[in-house]
């Protein structure tokens, strides 16, 4: 009999102090060396230590790893490439049960294999980390990062075909910050003053380990999304974290399964958005509250100044999840609040070569079950539909004929949100023709910069507009809902010079 959940709602809050990861540097001519591995996590101060795998800096083939159980920020800067060998050090057994019959994860493949994807990199494809492109316990692979993109965060984890949900949520992610003259210059808080914050939701057994739930379905134990009641910040629930009263650039990543964060700092409070996936926006946008779905990233800016000797809590909704405990006395740091950040042009959607509109389906079984959710009513192993080339410019539209908001990701590129409109779904799914029932809506400030994830609600047509600039080759684009693109919402696409 499987172990009891936790109800991890009932473990006091606040007690542990949010740990940070450990920073290592990718530069020219340096090869980086990251071991994935299993260690354990002391995830609250009331639990036994818990089985994870996490990436960890260093060689452990040489004996050589970072004691630190947290996944390294890896800081890189533009124009200089970073080479990372990627060692695969896990156990041959999963911590959790593999449903053998998702593309890619059958029985004549091994139980635990990895492919690193650094999410949001520009990169040949040989080096994005193709879900087929797996490798397994005791191989390593050599992975090329050029660098030739503005300073952002993006973040690296698994996506190994049929596992990744899986991965991810054994612990397999981490973030790499990478910076630019131009941001050098603009006086942003950094040091002590800029935070990692990486976001996941976990369920616990009441021995305090990692429970990954399965659906009732002996022949098919894979379940349509996942939500848990152990809310993580850098690998503690729900921590505490001191600051000076300060300005403060917090580096913010959506690192979950399925879960949506809806972040604020309560009703009173404003904070200033600064960037987002792919990097700064035109200048701070003030806001109280922030839905950042799986895979998206935000660059905020929090003001401590005025809050000496208090507790200010970063929220999703009406659940805190991080406590800042503010020094009293007064701070040295000088940091201020730009008017400007970074030019960014607004795409001429004329520009474009070619829309393509493209389906979000979910189909049901007989017992109302979600069984699979595909891209274009097609799975991952059907021939390439989405043929582009190289340094063209596309429209694409979503049609979401699902309930769900789907987070849907590109590889290779970055791309503008140009708008959304709700439309007759049934229309669609009967006559193939788009009725719409809304006026166009305009995306928001917070949605003006470049962005590699966008959010397309249920119900609706979201538009974007997508230069292929790079590489030829073969890459992918999904929900970024681990859950859905295990089954099967994920697809190949081809670029050609």
């Amino acid at each position: 009999m499987p172990e009891p959940q936790l109800n991890a709602l009932m473990l006091p809050g606040f007690v542990d102090a949010m740990p940070l990861p450990e920073r290592i540097t990718a530069a020219a001519g340096k090869r980086v060396y990251v071991t994935m591995r299993e260690t354990t996590v002391k995830l609250h101060r009331d639990l036994p230590e818990a089985n994870m795998w996490t990436y960890a800096a260093g060689d452990l083939r040489r004996g050589a790893v970072s004691a630190n159980p947290l996944s390294p920020v890896i800081e890189a800067r533009t124009g200089e490439a970073a080479e990372i060998e990627w060692i695969h050090m896990l156990p041959e057994k999963h911590l959790f049960a593999i449903d053998h019959t998702l593309h890619g994860c059958g029985t004549d493949v091994p139980d635990v294999r990895a492919a690193v994807h650094m999410h949001g990199a520009r990169t040949r494809t040989k080096d994005d980390g193709y879900p087929e492109d797996w490798f397994a316990h005791g191989q390593s692979r050599v992975c090329h990062y050029p660098m030739q993109q503005d300073a952002t965060a993006l973040w690296y984890h698994d996506h190994a075909m049929g596992l990744n949900r899986l991965n991810v949520y054994a612990g397999l992610a981490g973030m790499v910050l990478v910076r630019d003259r131009m941001g050098d210059g603009l006086g942003l808080p950094s040091g002590k003053f800029e935070v990692p914050l990486i976001l996941y939701d976990r369920m616990l057994t009441r021995g305090g380990q990692l429970l990954y739930p399965v659906s009732d379905r002996i022949d098919h134990p894979w379940v349509s999304e996942f939500t848990g009641d152990a809310l993580c910040v850098n690998g503690k629930i729900r921590p505490y974290f001191d600051v000076e009263p300060a300005l403060y650039r917090l580096r913010v990543l959506n690192a979950a399964n399925s879960r949506f964060f809806a972040l604020g700092l309560g009703e009173s409070r404003s904070f200033h958005l600064i960037g987002s996936d792919q990097g700064l926006l035109r200048a701070p946008v003030k806001m109280t509250r922030l839905l950042l779905a799986p895979g998206e990233r935000a660059d905020l800016l929090v003001d401590f100044r005025s809050d000496a000797g208090a507790k200010v809590h970063l929220k999703t909704g009406v659940q805190e999840i991080l406590q800042f405990r503010v020094a009293s006395g007064t701070s040295q740091a000088r940091a201020r609040i730009p008017e400007k950040l970074r030019a960014v042009t607004r795409m001429d959607p004329a520009a474009a070569v070619k829309t393509r509109t493209i389906t979000l389906n979910e189909y049901e079984d007989r017992v109302a079950q979600p069984v699979v959710m595909l891209l274009n009513r097609k799975r991952w192993h059907e021939p390439v539909t989405e043929t582009v080339k190289l340094n063209s410019t596309e429209i694409w539209e979503f049609v979401n004929l699902t309930d769900d908001t789907h987070p849907m990701h590109l590889h290779l590129v970055r791309f503008q949100i140009l708008d959304r409109r709700t439309i007759e779904t049934f229309d669609y799914e009967m006559k193939h023709e788009l009725r719409y029932t809304g006026d166009v809506e305009l995306p928001g400030e917070h949605e003006m910069g470049w962005k590699d994830v966008v959010q397309c609600p249920g119900g609706m047509v979201t538009r974007i507009v997508v230069p292929f600039h790079g590489y030829a080759g073969r890459y992918l684009w999904h929900c970024h809902i681990l859950e859905h693109e295990a089954n099967d919402m994920m697809r190949p696409y081809e670029v050609v010079a």
